[in-house]
């Protein structure tokens, strides 16, 4: 039985597509890397380690990759640099693994709260009000009402778009003025949420990165105000990282990741990088499942992350 191949078919080859670039960059430079090698040796290791800090996957979790595949390679006596990519396969997927909430989630599956409150932070300019649209869409196919509070209310231009988007979707948008309290918007979402009987609420944020401080009391604040309304509200907060951006997006986790507990990620743009290694190296560092992975702009292009199914993309070529 294959190891690889939790998506149907056709987000397979979203998926597949998605990650053309970086798999394009990947392979081109294993292929120099080992080119003419026999067997996987220091040499080899040494290439592979370029390949990989190349590709940001980053220094640390390269080397993490490096020392394990050694490890194998002195253990198990692999010698045909051809199986060099089912080792990587395997070894950066059990880094990926976080736990089950990382795999197989269905949005037509029986949430854990009513409402389910998903507060999604993250810089400007990382896709955050789109995947904020994506994860309403696919829940509403799903059959859940959907409810979004716009509370980024530091830019106009937010509450706008973020209106356009709910329009188009087909769910409620709950705004107030520009300049308005983010926590304020925050409680009315929720209360409205409630007296509509709404399944999932979707809590927007300034996508500012002042400082750590303020960062800090904003968004603790408004989690504060959230369980005044609901208790364990949010249930999850959202961290959307341009994956284009490769290494800055390492900061921008860091940012965050002191500022407010940090449950899940969704990394974007990937279809228009190579850098898409990007997504190994911040799951391991921070520790933090990858949820989902943007890979079009279409609302259907914001994909259930699933780590068999993205190594599998990644290093699906024949190294041989």
């Amino acid at each position: 039985m294959a190891l690889f191949g939790l998506f149907g078919k056709e987000k397979k080859d979203s998926l597949d597509n998605g990650l053309k670039k970086t798999k394009e960059s990947v392979f081109l430079k294993l292929t120099r890397a080992i080119g003419g090698k026999s067997k996987i040796d220091d040499e080899v290791l040494d290439n592979l380690e370029e390949v990989l800090v190349s590709s940001d996957v980053g220094v640390t979790t390269t080397l993490k990759i490096i020392e394990r595949i050694e490890k194998r390679a002195s253990k198990d006596k692999y010698l045909n640099t051809g199986e060099l990519h089912v080792i990587l396969k395997e070894e950066i997927a059990s880094l990926l693994d976080k736990g089950p909430d990382t795999e197989n989630i269905d949005f037509s599956s029986p949430l854990r709260s009513k409402p389910y409150v998903i507060m999604v932070v993250g810089v400007n300019g990382v896709g955050k009000t789109t995947t904020i649209a994506k994860l309403a869409h696919q829940y509403k196919t799903a059959g859940k009402k959907v409810t979004i509070g716009a509370a980024d209310t530091f830019r106009a231009a937010a509450i706008d778009q973020l209106q356009i988007w709910a329009d188009r979707v087909g769910v409620q948008l709950v705004k107030q003025q520009m300049g308005s309290d983010p926590a304020s918007v925050a409680y009315d979402t929720l209360r409205s949420a409630m007296a509509s009987e709404a399944d999932v609420v979707i809590i927007d944020t300034a996508g500012r990165l002042h400082n750590k401080t303020n960062l800090m009391a904003e968004l603790s604040k408004i989690k504060r105000v959230m369980e005044k309304v609901t208790p364990n509200a949010p249930n999850e907060v959202l961290l959307v990282l341009d994956g284009s951006t490769g290494q800055n997006a390492f900061e921008q986790a860091k940012q965050f990741t002191a500022a407010t507990d940090i449950t899940s990620l969704a990394i974007t743009k990937l279809d228009g990088t190579a850098k898409g290694g990007v997504v190994i190296g911040i799951s391991d560092q921070f520790n933090i499942p990858v949820k989902y992975i943007g890979v079009g702009e279409g609302l259907d292009d914001l994909l259930v992350f699933s780590r068999f199914d993205f190594v599998d993309s990644l290093f699906s070529s024949n190294l041989q």
